[in-house]
C-alpha cells in the first residue's frame, strides 16, 4: 500500500491520544523543548508533520513551524488545532516536496523516515531537508535501532510492546531491510483490531552516511531528547546533523 493510504481517516483518528501515549506531556514536552533550543530565533520545517503532535505545541512556544504531509487525513485533524495561516502545510512528499523560505531547522520525529520504503528515498530526504536549510542549519531525526539481536536464525518477528489492551509484533524481512509492524487493540472481547505499516528499517551508520551524502556533519547522538547518552543497548536515538558554516579564506 501506499503511504497515503495506509494513513488514512482512521489511521489519523486513532493517531491522536491527547495527554496520553506519544502526546503524553513527559514525551512532548522533552522533545519540544530540545527542538526549541535547536530552532533558536528560526523558523523550523518537520517533514511528515502528521496532526501536529509536535508542531502545535512548537508553535506555542514562538517557534514558526512549516510542515510537510502527504495525508490529508492528517491535515484534516491538524486544522482542527491550527489554521493554516498559523501553521503552513505543504501537500506532498517528504523526501520531494519544496516549502517556501529558509529554515534553521528542520525535523523528523517518531521513526517517519522509515515510512519511506527505499534507501534512495531515505538519501533524497535527506537532500531535500538540506535544500531547506541555512548555513549552520540543523536537521534532526528520531529514529529506533533495529532489534535484531533479539531475532534468532530462523525467527521472522519480535514483540516490541505487550500492555494491557495492545500487542505490537514487528515482522522482519533481513534480505530487504524492511519490517512491518503490526498493531494489535483489544479489549476484553474476542475480537482485536489490526493496523499495519511498513517500513525500511536504517542502523545509526548508515544514517549518518546518508547525512554525509546530503553534505551534513553529525553534531550529537542521544538516546532520548533529554539527552540521556547512546550506548550499545539504546533502543532509539535522537540524532542532530549540521550543514557545515563555511568559513571565508
Amino acid at each position: 500500500m501506499r503511504q497515503d493510504e495506509i494513513w488514512d481517516v482512521d489511521a489519523a483518528q486513532r493517531y491522536d491520544t491527547p495527554g496520553t501515549g506519544m502526546f503524553a506531556p513527559e514525551v512532548v514536552g522533552p522533545t519540544v523543548d530540545r527542538l526549541a533550543e535547536l530552532a533558536g530565533d528560526g523558523r523550523a520545517l518537520e517533514l511528515a508533520i502528521g496532526t501536529g503532535r509536535v508542531a502545535v505545541p512548537l508553535t506555542e512556544r514562538g517557534v514558526p513551524v512549516t510542515g510537510i504531509e502527504l495525508s490529508g487525513p492528517m491535515i484534516d485533524r491538524l486544522r482542527t488545532k491550527a489554521a493554516e495561516d498559523t501553521i503552513p502545510v505543504v501537500v506532498g512528499d517528504m523526501a520531494t516536496a519544496r516549502a517556501p523560505g529558509e529554515y534553521t531547522l528542520a525535523y523528523l520525529v517518531f521513526n517517519t523516515i522509515s515510512n519511506l520504503l527505499t534507501q534512495a528515498e531515505q538519501v533524497a530526504c535527506f537532500r531535500n531537508a538540506a535544500r531547506h536549510l541555512t548555513p549552520g542549519g540543523r536537521f534532526v531525526i528520531e529514529l529506533w535501532v533495529p532489534e535484531l539481536r533479539r531475532l534468532p536464525p530462523g525467527q521472522q518477528a519480535t514483540v516490541g510492546r505487550s500492555e494491557p489492551g495492545y500487542i505490537l509484533l514487528d515482522t522482519y524481512d533481513v534480505l530487504h531491510q524492511h519490517v512491518v509492524s503490526h498493531h494489535f487493540h483489544f479489549d476484553g472481547g474476542k475480537q482485536a483490531q489490526l493496523f499495519r505499516s511498513p517500513h525500511r528499517y536504517v542502523w545509526p551508520a548508515e544514517l549518518d552516511l546518508m547525512a554525509q551524502l546530503a553534505g551534513f556533519e553529525l553534531e550529537s547522538r542521544h538516546a532520548d531528547w533529554a539527552g540521556a547518552e547512546f550506548t550499545a543497548e539504546s533502543r532509539s536515538h535522537v540524532s542532530v546533523y549540521r550543514i557545515p558554516v563555511q568559513s571565508g579564506l
